[in-house]
């Protein structure tokens, strides 16, 4: 395998897929809790944008267990999007295991990509509507 092989998906775009049971129940969930309205869609599924990344709440029998992190949004100021989610009606999970603990629903967390020119960063986790995890992330410069 060559160099060029390796890289074949380098120059790729990511786009999360997010299974919904409920189509409906979720695309409430992301215009009223979120404040999120699709910019595209299809039978069974609705395609959603930021700044310039995509994703998908695709209608799906299946259902995420919500035991991780399956999309996260960056954001400058973690404290006013968490407060205005949370006055919207979203729950923030509260974790108190060694070495990682929420406070109001946001975690201070050690460390960061050097890529990213951060020493840390500061993150909150939500379920949305079909129970997928979701993350706010701020980080810490």
């Amino acid at each position: 395998m060559n160099a060029d092989d390796r890289n074949i998906l380098a120059g790729a775009r990511v786009a999360t897929r997010l299974p919904a049971q409920d189509l409906d129940r979720a695309r409430r969930f992301y215009s009223e809790q979120l404040g999120l309205e699709p910019v595209d869609e299809r039978p069974g599924g609705l395609l959603y944008r930021c700044e310039g990344a995509d994703f998908v709440v695709f209608r799906s029998t299946g259902a995420s267990p919500g035991t991780f992190t399956q999309m996260a949004f960056e954001v400058d100021s973690i404290e006013t999007v968490v407060s205005e989610l949370k006055r919207r009606g979203v729950v923030f999970e509260e974790v108190d295991v060694p070495g990682f603990r929420t406070r109001e629903g946001i975690a201070e967390i050690d460390g960061n990509y050097p890529s990213k020119g951060a020493r840390g960063e500061r993150g909150a986790w939500f379920r949305d509507s079909e129970g997928n995890m979701l993350g706010i992330g701020e980080p810490v410069v």
